[in-house]
Parts: C-alpha cells; structure tokens; sequence
C-alpha cells in the first residue's frame, strides 16, 4: 500500500530522533548524568588522564631493550607485569635482550632499537662517538648492585688483590671504570687496553665468569648483580659492595636512553614508557617480594631457568630502584673514565632530556630530578 504525506513525514521524523538519541545520551554523560558518574564521578584531572590515556599514540611499536641483569628490574618487571605496555595504548613493544652496552648502543645507532635501558660508561661513550647526535639519557632506573667477590682462599684483604685475576664484563664498561679507577686510587698501575699490571683485569663476559671462577681461571671479580650472588653460592666472598666508595651510598648503574631521532618523531610514546617506568618503579618498592618473583620469572623467560633463591635473594636487595638518573655520579664515572685513558675528555653537554621524565612525576606528585647541568638546551 503506498504511503501517504503523513505517514512520510512521520517516518522522516522518527529516523532524526533515533539518530539524535546517541548525541544527547553522549552529552549527557559528558555532563556527568549518566548512571556511572553520579555514582563516582571523576576529577577533572582524571579525566584528562583518562582522556590522554585514550589516544592512539604516533607510533605502532616500539623496540626497547634491555640486559637479563638484576640491575634491570625496571625492564623485567615492567615487561613482565604488562605495566609499560598498559600505558601504551595500542602500541605494541618489541622487547629486545643484550649482554653489553656496546651491542646496544650499536642497535640505538642502527636504527633497530628506540630506547634502551643501560649503563653509564656505554651511555657516555654512545653520546660521545656520535658527537652528541644520537641519543639523550631521560630517566635513571637502578642504582648499587655491584660488588667485588672474590676466592677466600686466595685473598682475604684487598691489599691480596695485587697480582690477582679479576674479571669485569668488558673493557671500558661501567664496572670496568669503576675497577680501574680504584686499582689507580691504590697506587697500583695496570694498562687499561690489555688489561695487565699489578692486577690482571680479565674482561669476561658475565655469562661464562662463574664457570670461569670454579674453575680457578679468575681470582674474583667485579660485576653486577645477579654474577656477584652467583659467584657467592659457588665459594666466593663479598671483599668489597661498591656502594661504600660513594657518597650517600648511590650511583646510577642503570639509565633510561632514547634514540634523538625517536624522541624528536615519538615523544608521546617516550612519555608513555616513562609512565609506565615510573609506575612500575612505585609497583615495586611496594610489592618487593611479588617484583623479585617477577623479575625472576623474567630471567627464566630470558635464559631457560630461574634464579636460585640463594641467589636472587641476596642479590635483590643491594639493587636500589629509582627514576632518580642520578646525573652528578654519572659525571664522576666519565671523569674516571677519562682517568683511565679510556676516553678524552668528554662534551656531556646536552646528554640528558628530563623534560618528559619530570613531567610525568609532577603529574605523579612527586619530586622532580636533576641534570646537574648537562641537560639539552
């Protein structure tokens, strides 16, 4: 039956008012009337949070790395925990595993990782080698977890130590540094490339030093954690935690890097990651049992087996976790480096970019951190 003029306008108005109703429930809820906000309705804030939260960041993926080390718990646990990646949006990570900040810092250069968690020496190096040009520092995240072990039997005070065999993972590492800076400071000489003199510096990778330390080839060494507590349970004994040599018992062993050209093209997503570090930092100073089982659950995910608990039990408490870079420490390890002959005098000038990194612990309520003087203009 064909409609009328009536029946016509009626149906035309009946589509306008359908399509409408979803504008004025929308505005409606916007105004808090829906049933959900009367019941809780959220500060301005939060729902500018919220709302931020909410957006598709400018890039789909983001590769970050990082070492199966203690010392970097803020990685394992935030991978591990889903913590980053909550505040990502949609952005997948690419989580990619490394043994030395060299290698790490090749990946930041090449093009194949946008930020990284890594020490002080490859961090000043990286900066350096590229003139300035290829990546900022924008948080800290460990401090500590370093400690000289060594065979009981063999040395027993750290005078013992002259013509002794001690590993570091790697010439010109942050332990190394750190290593070649006391053995000066004690009078002793050792050539810093070959690693000979009145102590035998052995660079060896922190995977095959306890294997090397049971089997005598080394006297002790200096590394991070968890090496140290795995030399421990294997006979040795802590001479020296590296902490004591540092006023207020800090130094960053662990920084936050970026590539310049990922935070000039992604800054949303950087500030993203710092979120999510940020709270997967206040996640584990409050939960640290349940973080050291996810830590360790991590590493088993990395390399096969969990941690012993007579190691990670020893290991996990000398690690201090902070977003605090603890910038002035990490110019005393470039001047120890320089020391050593390593590298010349360093430009650190623009090294930092907290901006982002203070930023989001403004909006967390807390302090905010120094560049002590070597930020980016």
């Amino acid at each position: 039956m064909p409609a009328t003029a009536s029946t016509r306008t009626a149906l035309r108005r009946s589509i306008v008012a359908a399509a409408a109703l979803p504008l004025l429930i929308g505005a409606l809820a916007s105004c808090g009337y829906g049933s959900e906000a009367t019941k809780d309705e959220p500060k301005a804030a939060d729902a500018a949070d919220a709302a931020d939260a909410g957006k598709k960041l400018s890039a789909s993926e983001v590769r970050i790395g990082y070492f199966p080390n203690l010392t970097h718990a803020t990685a394992l646990v935030g991978l591990q925990e889903g913590l980053i990646e909550k505040e990502l949006n949609g952005t997948k990570i690419k989580p990619q595993s490394f043994n030395a900040g060299p290698s790490e810092i090749e990946a930041l250069n090449g093009g194949s990782l946008d930020i990284g968690f890594i020490g002080p020496s490859p961090s000043i190096n990286g900066y350096v080698k590229s003139k300035g040009s290829n990546l900022r520092i924008i948080s800290g995240s460990a401090s500590g977890g370093v400690k000289l072990v060594v065979n009981p039997d063999k040395i027993k005070t750290l005078d013992d130590l002259k013509g002794k065999k001690i590993a570091t993972p790697q010439k010109g590492n942050t332990q190394d540094v750190a290593f070649l800076n006391w053995i000066s400071e004690k009078g002793w000489k050792v050539d810093p490339e070959s690693g000979k003199g009145d102590v035998s510096v052995v660079r060896t990778d922190n995977k095959v030093t306890p294997d090397a330390f049971k089997q005598g080839s080394i006297d002790g060494a200096w590394v991070p954690e968890p090496t140290a507590s795995k030399l421990v349970s294997d006979g040795g004994s802590v001479l020296l935690d590296e902490t004591a040599l540092w006023p207020d018992k800090k130094f960053v062993i662990t920084n936050i890097i970026v590539s310049q050209k990922f935070l000039k093209e992604h800054p949303d997503v950087v500030e993203a990651v710092l979120r999510g570090t940020v709270k997967t930092n206040e996640w584990i100073h409050a939960n640290q049992d349940k973080a050291k089982a996810s830590a360790n659950a991590r590493l088993e995910a990395e390399g096969g087996k969990p941690l012993d608990a007579k190691v990670i039990d020893p290991a996990w408490p000398s690690i201090a976790i902070t977003d605090d870079p603890l910038a002035a420490t990490l110019k005393t390890q470039s001047e120890w480096a320089v020391k050593a002959k390593l590298i010349e005098q360093p430009d650190l000038a623009g090294i930092y970019d907290l901006t982002l990194l203070n930023k989001v612990l403004k909006a967390a309520g807390k302090p905010e951190v120094s560049d002590a003087g070597l930020g980016a203009k």
